[in-house]
C-alpha cells in the first residue's frame, strides 16, 4: 500500500437496501479503483469498509450521498480508520450482518 493510502468505514442511512444500492456501490468504487466491501445491516442501515488513494476514496464517499436513483440516502457517517494490514485490493458485496 502506498503512503497515501487511506481508509474509511461508512454507515449509510436512508432508504438504501432493496435498492440497489449495495450493486451500484460495488460498480462505483470498482470504477474508482477502490477497494474493500458493502453490506446490509439487519437495522436497515448499509455499512462498508473503503481503501484506497485518498481522492478516490474521497470521491466515493461524495457520491455516496446520492446512491442509485431508487435509494433516499438520509446519512452518511464517515470515520477515517487506520489502513487494515491486509487491506482489500477489490471491492465486493458481502451478506447481511445483525
Amino acid at each position: 500500500m502506498s503512503r497515501d493510502t487511506v481508509a474509511a468505514k461508512i454507515m449509510v442511512s436512508g432508504r438504501v437496501q432493496g435498492v440497489w444500492y449495495r450493486g451500484w456501490t460495488v460498480e462505483t468504487a470498482s470504477a474508482l479503483g477502490v477497494g474493500g466491501w458493502v453490506r446490509n445491516r439487519r437495522d436497515g442501515r448499509v455499512e462498508m469498509l473503503l481503501v484506497g488513494d485518498g481522492q478516490a476514496v474521497q470521491t466515493m464517499i461524495d457520491r455516496l450521498h446520492d446512491g442509485p436513483p431508487a435509494a433516499r440516502v438520509d446519512r452518511v457517517a464517515a470515520e477515517a480508520i487506520e489502513v487494515p494490514d491486509a487491506a482489500p485490493t477489490h471491492f465486493e458485496s458481502l451478506p447481511t450482518i445483525a
